[in-house]
């Protein structure tokens, strides 16, 4: 298994691994062993396809033909759903490119390709006018496979040994973004059922997770078609109970949907950290209208208020959009003034660029290439000095470390770790020094009370304090 693009898409890989392994497939970890390739592309932009694409040819490179002992590579995930047919013509390396309508039936489709029957692409359809097919529990009612997740039709492989899990709140997406392809691959949002998460909650602590990283594309949606748009906060401390599990991390916050309830729900519930991944978009008012979103300065600084009010070391992150159509110098200068005064720990920052059947790729006044570039790298400059400055605030803090990694490093053993306020992957590391005063190095999943002592960057220093948290 190859998997690219986000968290959703991690879960997926660990979903479809589980279902070819209780179809009498095995995992390999070596590429070079394997008889199949199967390659989770992301579909979401335009670098993002490219990653894909190189990925599926290098996968290509493995097959028998080039000396390697891979008779199928096999495209499944976002690009697959959203091209099917087109991506199996301009991609003849792969041997079938499969839906999501697929994976229920994963290891069945994987046998009939080596068998050498012909898969005949999907043709894509707008998954907003289909039934949902994900998350499984709401259109199958098989039992979950021994050994697996439980739950009806949740089968789950883990395919990373550390101590943090991503678990599915829900999947799609009901908002109409101009500039966002996603609904329209992804389909309309579906909650999963509370007793499902809690169910593979245990399941992970069983696995050794310390955090579970709760993912969805719109996780302030969540009950919502369940008739209860409140249930993310009463379902929060039901996972924070889990026999095992150290922290709940929730990822996805819309602005406009977070409610003061959430709000408090996340940066006071024990063992919820205080982390708020808050996808503002953009500040001015105008271009967020343009977006078909909704916010302005004063009332995203004002949603930072509320969560700082209750949680003063919250950690803060989000996403930007530069460039968007008809984005002009005043809006650029909102944004930036926004940034500054809005001291998030992280921010990603995206250059506009057209989505097929998105509403953006029709408007008119688009800024050239050039300037979105150059406007992009302005705040990529800005929010560099910005993160790394709010890094630096965080020297003296306490924190509690969730070790990852721990390897021998050129000036002995390198013990790397996140604090709360960092989410994974994505949001810097903290590297644990002067072990001496603890017994025994820490291990993957320990967590471990520090100092912070020093900042590089977005990543941290810090001196763990005597107690074992």
């Amino acid at each position: 298994m190859v998997t690219l693009g986000c968290a959703r898409n991690d879960v997926d890989s660990e979903e479809l691994a589980g279902r070819l392994e209780a179809g009498g497939f095995t995992l390999v970890e070596d590429a070079e062993q394997a008889d199949t390739v199967v390659v989770n592309t992301c579909g979401f932009v335009e670098a993002a396809k490219k990653d894909s694409v190189d990925a599926l040819l290098e996968a290509a490179d493995l097959k028998t033909e080039h000396g390697g002992k891979a008779q199928a590579v096999v495209a499944v995930g976002c690009l697959a759903e959203r091209y099917g047919k087109d991506l199996a013509e301009s991609l003849p390396e792969a041997d079938a490119v499969l839906g999501f309508d697929d994976y229920p039936d994963i290891a069945d489709r994987l046998r009939s390709i080596l068998a050498g029957e012909t898969h005949q692409a999907h043709v894509p359809s707008d998954r907003r006018l289909l039934l949902p097919i994900s998350p499984v529990e709401r259109t199958l009612s098989t039992a979950a496979v021994p050994g697996h997740a439980s739950g009806p039709a949740s089968v789950r492989r883990r395919l990373d040994s550390g101590p943090t899990a991503s678990l599915k709140l829900a999947s799609g997406c009901d908002r109409r973004c101009s500039f966002c392809a996603i609904p329209s691959f992804r389909g309309s949002f579906v909650s999963r059922r509370p007793t499902d998460v809690l169910e593979e909650a245990r399941w992970l602590a069983g696995q050794g997770v310390k955090e579970l990283f709760l993912v969805s594309e719109n996780s302030t949606s969540y009950g919502k078609d369940l008739g209860d748009l409140r249930l993310l906060e009463t379902l929060l401390p039901e996972l924070a109970a889990v026999e095992g599990v150290e922290r709940v991390r929730v990822s996805y916050l819309q602005p406009a949907e977070t409610r003061p309830g959430l709000i408090e729900a996340i940066a006071t519930t024990p063992g919820v950290t205080p982390y708020f991944d808050l996808s503002f978009q953009h500040a001015s008012a105008t271009v967020l209208r343009r977006m078909r979103r909704f916010g302005d300065p004063e009332s995203f600084l004002g949603l930072l208020e509320q969560v700082r009010g209750l949680a003063p070391e919250a950690g803060v992150r989000s996403n930007v959009i530069v460039g968007f159509p008809g984005e002009t110098e005043e809006d650029l200068q909102t944004l930036c003034d926004f940034l500054v005064a809005a001291r998030m720990d992280v921010t990603g920052v995206f250059g506009y660029s057209d989505e097929d059947g998105t509403e953006a790729a029709g408007f008119d006044d688009k800024l050239d290439e050039d300037e979105v570039r150059a406007r992009a790298e302005h705040v990529t400059s800005l929010v560099e000095q910005l993160t790394a400055e709010r890094a630096e605030e965080r020297v003296g803090e306490v924190v509690e470390v969730l070790v990852e990694q721990v390897e021998d490093g050129p000036d002995g053993t390198e013990v790397v770790g996140r604090t709360a306020f960092q989410g994974p992957e994505v949001d810097g590391t903290t590297l644990l020094t002067v072990l001496d005063g603890l017994a025994g190095t820490p291990r993957p999943g320990d967590l471990v009370r520090a100092e912070v002592v020093a900042s590089e960057g977005i990543d941290l220093v810090a001196r763990p304090l005597e107690e074992r948290a």
